[in-house]
């Protein structure tokens, strides 16, 4: 039933709080409290957390769930500084009825790994970042230097399965640049697996030499003959 809590700061190395179930509504006794790696809020009567939690950057799990948060941009705003938070609760308050709640949180917040009690999937972090960032993502297909996605080809519906024939990349309409002789691609790929392979298909042929010139005689030594004639050696790396 606590309503407030005398300040913390002469905890320094606090590291596990728990004082959830209580109907606190203010944050401010935990100003110096740098250390904390746990910190448990949940069942509280909190409505904005605003300049309360952001100097917290070692927190790992805060469990902020079952409190009275309404603004999604603000509390997310609180949380972009904990750099190493790992596990997030913020169910059963008004700001998760957002209907792109889960996604901006998870853009928002890339350390995360469990989002409300359920796993963060690499599915859910690309459609984030096509969401809040299709310039971004477009950019990510279209070089193909992103992680190679394992998709699989079969489609389920219902109870039935059904396998789809292997396709054929679909090329993305472009611009052929003649100075570099590679394509501008304007539309991004479906399939990240697609771009990999234009990509090194479409790529020019890199070439690199090089000789040991102390083995090469010069001009003045092959006219003197002070010097053996030896057959140079030229090391030629070509790659894409």
């Amino acid at each position: 039933g606590l309503r407030t809590i005398p300040s913390l700061s002469q905890f320094r190395r606090l590291r596990y709080l728990w004082i959830n179930n209580n109907k606190i509504q203010d944050l401010t006794f935990l100003t110096k409290n740098y250390y904390l790696t746990e910190l448990y809020l949940n069942n509280n009567e909190l409505t904005d957390i605003s300049g309360a939690l952001k100097h917290l950057c070692s927190l790992q799990i805060l469990f902020l769930h079952n409190n009275e948060l309404k603004r999604l941009g603000k509390t997310v705003k609180e949380l972009k500084g904990m750099i190493s938070l790992q596990s997030l609760n913020l169910f059963q308050n008004p700001l998760a009825y957002d209907p792109d709640y889960r996604l901006y949180v998870i853009y928002s917040l890339p350390s995360v790994q469990l989002l409300d009690r359920k796993l963060v999937t690499q599915r859910e972090r690309e459609s984030a970042l096509h969401l809040y960032n299709p310039k971004r993502a477009w950019v990510t297909q279209s070089i193909a230097f992103g992680k190679r996605v394992d998709t699989s080809l079969e489609t389920t519906v219902g109870s039935s399965r059904c396998t789809q024939p292997a396709r054929r990349p679909i090329m993305p309409s472009g611009i052929y640049n003649t100075q570099r002789k590679t394509y501008i691609f304007r539309v991004p790929f479906e399939d990240p697996k697609d771009a990999v392979l234009v990509r090194a298909t479409t790529r020019s042929l890199m070439e690199f030499s090089s000789v040991d010139w102390n083995k090469v005689a010069t001009c003045q030594e092959r006219r003197l003959k002070n010097k053996p004639e030896e057959p140079s050696e030229k090391l030629t790396v070509q790659f894409r």
